[in-house]
């Protein structure tokens, strides 16, 4: 294992090779490109007028709403569980309760490496961090997009490791009510219903859960409205339409356990974490206008306003001071597209390109609390951020076999930061102009094997007023270039595997220090240095048949500080901290008739170090395993059960930041019982 992760061919060479292997005979084959597809995806709109996804990258993995809607969690991000290759990071703390990554980056929030939208909408706060994914209920979902590596040119900033997509429910006439009651006092209701009537689309969605949850002190009540309305051209040529959604959580922290705690009472709160608790409120609004011009161009735009307002009163330790912490964000975007399908000689060609922009509109204040009175000022900062990206790329095919997408992307960032308790004020770095060059290829080796490489560069910047220059000089961007080599092949009517070879360099990482003690000095960003992450993934789906299905995926990954901050020496040749080296998922479903449905599925990760130096133990690791059973009463109703963490496997996350550390169990066995009943 260790020696395949140490091989480190040549991008170059591999795209020159798929080039060359052009030259060669190579038969018509019908491949869904590159993409590997897991569940049933609902066919998009007609008019929807930019190009997806699977058409143009070589790496994407779509999950479909079949298996979304049905699942029974807590938060949305719980779901990219069953993604490949994807790791989970659970704080089960208040409103901040988690996040995903992955491609060697972790959750903690130190680096967020992953671009959220949801139906194309920018859905990441100002540190890359994904509290409108929340608002989006399992059942108002179609489907997940997931498009891992570094060669998408539609997205700039945070987009470091790739991008994810959730695509939520438009059009149709149908709907569904679900109740669901089970373990730790959970109670839930999601409706959604769309209604069409000639030009006009409508959809509605209303959710609400309430939860005690399996620990002490970690109770809440989350809430979530959406709604689509869209007139659609009787002629088809243009449409337009608005979309909006509310969400709003209030919960208590139940506080992070030192490991004897942990080990002899998980589901304990300590006494300090009594007054911590923590509100969310989230809303999007976005109008969507696109249409076509003659029989070769499409062309959509979007412009939207995402309002986050967080307030957080938190204690790390028992040694600690509580905290305030208070967000409060507003950004407003624009993204303009256009797509050319001119008649030429070539099997395909397709020039995309667009424009986007986003203004910040950012106050982060910290306060030292007791009892959640304020005591002490800790942070002030009322800052800008305002980006502005344009990329272009082209689909060609010069043969039937052979796809090629070359793509460019620049972007431009500006912006201001006020710190208020200190009266400073402070531009943003100068980045300059960020250029990130990518290529993607893939040939059809024949009917059943394609195979791909894809190289492009990222960046990031820093989050909070480390994007700001608060030192003597600019900083640079990090640049992030990253290559993936790989095969995907489908032997059989339904089977579909993928495996792929990746890597990443990033030329002078940062990371957010994040300061549990609440003790931040003027900038929150700490130098981690050159890295390079680097891996494997093996993939498979397989609908074997009308009764069967299955699928299962396997990740090896490393992240290595290659060249140090100069002030941490040791940690020269070390990993990065939270990231496991294995990341693993699978699952079957059973239908044995019309009526019953039973399946099987888990997810996995091995243990992680918890800081750089990698002397402070490994923690983490994981392999959980769900079993569920559904009935169908009638042609409207459906009972289903969900036996969750099976074997009651017991788990934890671990950190350690600025010489303290912490730990949050994961919850244990639990049993839903839900009622779904067709609209």
């Amino acid at each position: 294992m260790n020696r395949l992760l140490s091989i480190r061919p040549l991008p170059g060479a591999v795209l020159a090779a798929l080039a060359c292997a052009a030259l060669g005979p190579s038969p018509a084959a019908a491949q869904d490109g590159t993409v590997l597809t897991l569940g049933t995806v609902q066919a998009r709109p007609a008019a929807e007028r930019e190009l997806s996804a699977r058409s143009v990258f070589t790496s994407v993995d779509i999950i479909g709403g079949d298996l979304l809607q049905r699942q029974k969690v807590e938060h949305s991000w719980e779901l990219l569980m069953n993604a490949p290759g994807v790791q989970v990071t659970q704080f089960k703390m208040g409103t901040d309760a988690g996040r995903f990554s992955f491609r060697g980056f972790n959750g903690e929030g130190r680096i967020n490496a992953v671009k959220l939208l949801i139906d194309g909408i920018p859905s990441n706060d100002n540190a890359g961090g994904m509290p409108y994914l929340d608002a989006v209920f399992p059942l108002d979902i179609s489907a997940m997009e997931i498009v891992r590596g570094t060669n998408d040119a539609r997205y700039g900033l945070h987009a470091i490791a790739g991008d994810v997509n959730v695509v939520t429910r438009q059009g149709g006439k149908d709907g569904q009510l679900s109740i669901t009651a089970g373990s730790f006092g959970t109670r839930d209701i999601q409706l959604a219903k769309g209604w069409e009537r000639g030009a006009w689309s409508q959809n509605y969605f209303l959710g609400w859960r309430d939860a005690d949850g399996e620990r002490q002190h970690a109770d809440a009540t989350q809430r979530s409205f959406a709604g689509k309305w869209f007139y659609t051209d009787p002629d088809g040529r243009w449409r337009a339409g608005l979309t909006s959604r509310y969400y709003s959580n209030n919960a208590l922290e139940a506080g992070y356990l030192s490991h004897a705690e942990v080990k002899a009472n998980p589901r304990q709160s300590p006494d300090y974490a009594r007054d911590d608790r923590s509100e969310r409120e989230a809303v999007q609004t976005a109008l969507h206008l696109d249409g076509h011009l003659g029989t070769d161009w499409r062309w959509n735009a979007k412009a939207y306003q995402n309002d986050y307002r967080n307030q957080r009163w938190v204690t790390f330790t028992e040694g600690g001071a509580q905290q305030e912490r208070y967000n409060d964000e507003t950004h407003r975007g624009l993204l303009l597209n256009a797509t050319w399908r001119p008649d030429t000689r070539l099997a395909e060609f397709v020039l995309d390109a667009g424009v986007d922009a986003q203004w910040q509109d950012n106050i982060a204040r910290r306060y030292r609390t007791v009892a959640r009175e304020r005591q002490a000022t800790l942070r002030d900062w009322d800052f800008d951020l305002d980006t502005r990206g344009a990329y272009v790329q082209a689909v060609i095919r010069p043969l039937a076999a052979l796809k090629i997408v070359p793509a460019y992307r620049v972007d431009r960032i500006h912006g201001s930061l006020l710190d208020a308790a200190t009266g400073t004020r402070a531009p943003a770095n100068d980045y300059g102009l960020i250029r990130q060059p990518k290529l993607s290829a893939s040939y059809d080796l024949n009917a059943t094997t394609v195979a791909y490489a894809n190289w492009g560069r990222t960046f990031q910047i820093g989050s909070g007023d480390g994007a700001y220059r608060r030192q003597a000089r600019d900083l640079a961007p990090s640049l992030n270039e990253g290559w993936e080599t790989g095969i995907k092949w489908t032997p059989l009517h339904g089977l579909q595997t993928r495996l792929a070879y990746w890597e990443q360099r990033a030329s002078d990482e940062v990371a957010t220090i994040l300061g549990v003690n609440g003790e931040i000095g003027a900038n929150e960003v700490g130098n981690v240095g050159e890295t390079l992450r680097r891996g494997w993934d093996a993939q498979l789906a397989w609908q074997a048949s009308a009764q069967w299905r299955a699928w299962a995926s396997y990740s090896r990954q490393k992240a290595i500080i290659e060249v140090p901050d100069p002030g941490a020496p040791r940690t020269r040749g070390r990993q990065i901290e939270n990231v496991p080296n294995w990341l693993a998922s699978a699952g079957v479903e059973y239908t044995p008739n019309a009526d019953w449905t039973f399946s099987a599925w888990g997810n996995g990760q091995g243990d992680y170090f918890v800081e750089r130096t990698n002397t402070l133990g490994r923690y983490g690791g994981h392999a959980l395993l769900n079993l569920g059973a559904s009935y169908r009463v009638d042609a409207l109703n459906s009972v289903a059960l969900q036996l969750k963490n099976a074997t009651d496997r017991f788990y934890v996350y671990a950190w350690y930041d600025s010489g303290s550390s912490g730990y949050s169990p994961g919850d244990g066995r639990a049993l839903y019982l839900s009622w779904t009943r067709e609209l």
